[in-house]
């Protein structure tokens, strides 16, 4: 079991100072030192769950501690988890889960809980860390790995997961549907996807076709849209796309998904549908390019009646 002092990469410099890993505890020890007698005691949690701060997930943990009882969205994210989960089996046992953006590992750690070996990936040490020292808390670790992964890396994992979390990701990258698509790909039953959205509920079914000159249906509210954010939004320069919701369904579409239910607003539980996967294969050269595979045999597909509109009717 790792120590609290090796998830946080204490500096060599600082290993035989104030902090030391004593008898496998696997707990930092504090040395507290008074005239020529020391002093050993263990970090409490509080403590460690200073050291390991700030937190965007308040995790409940097993010891009755929280980690941010005073986030300002409130008991984040469990109430996201109160709405959605029994829309989930509640055994879990052998399904491979992919959580994106697993940040402290809340959504691991209640699918872990459920029976499933979860991978939790992120971009952030930081949370990294704290994932890791929270299954260690809850005694999950045998069900949990995390690493340092972007989203696109995805495509270069090998097999499929039974459940991807795709949740509060998509809005952040600068290539959101490329995301959808690779984790499509690699979606065997059930993706639970999430995202900042534009206000507006209106969707309807879009034309199958429509000429050059009835551009003005796209600015009917219920026209699939998704805005961009140049600057900034709530303070962070990340926050890039806010699509409204018949934006989200159709994305969802193309990509070989089918909405199965809406627990909550913004949230979507996703099942693959193997009819509108076979409707991707037109972009499949595009895809595998875009994720560093060979794609020229592909292509073929594409470009075997791509001028046909364009001929005399």
């Amino acid at each position: 079991m790792l120590s609290l002092r090796s998830i946080l990469s204490v500096p060599n410099d600082l290993l035989h100072s104030p902090y030391q890993r004593r008898n496998g505890d696997k707990m930092l020890r504090k040395l507290s030192m008074t005239g020529d007698s020391s002093i050993v005691r263990p970090m409490t949690i509080q403590e460690e769950i200073k050291q390991l701060g700030p937190w965007f997930h308040n995790l409940h943990l097993p010891s009755g501690e929280q980690t941010a009882p005073n986030h300002t969205l409130g008991d984040f994210p469990a109430f996201k988890w109160r709405d959605l989960q029994a829309l989930l089996p509640a055994d879990l046992t052998n399904w491979r889960v992919l959580d994106v953006g697993c940040n402290a590992g809340y959504y691991s750690i209640e699918l872990a809980k459920r029976g499933a070996y979860v991978l939790g990936i992120d971009v952030d040490p930081h949370y990294l860390r704290q994932a890791t020292w929270a299954a260690q808390q809850f005694g999950l670790s045998y069900r949990i790995e995390l690493r340092q992964m972007q989203v696109y890396d995805v495509a270069r994992l090998d097999g499929e997961f039974d459940l991807i979390w795709y949740m509060g990701v998509l809005y952040h990258l600068r290539y959101p549907l490329l995301s959808l698509d690779i984790l499509a790909q690699k979606t065997r039953r059930l993706l639970m996807f999430q995202t900042l959205t534009m206000p507006g509920q209106e969707d309807q079914p879009t034309p199958p076709d429509f000429s050059l000159d009835d551009r003005e249906e796209m600015l009917a509210p219920h026209w699939p849209k998704m805005a961009f954010i140049e600057k900034r939004m709530a303070g962070d320069p990340t926050n890039w796309w806010a699509p409204n919701h018949a934006c989200v369904e159709a994305m969802l579409r193309s990509c070989g998904l089918r909405v199965a239910a809406r627990p909550a607003h913004e949230m979507y539980l996703c099942e693959v549908d193997e009819q509108l996967r076979q409707g991707q294969q037109w972009n499949q050269s595009e895809y595998l390019s875009a994720v560093g595979l060979a794609w020229q045999e592909a292509v073929g597909a594409k470009v075997k009646d791509k001028n046909h509109y364009m001929s005399p009717r």
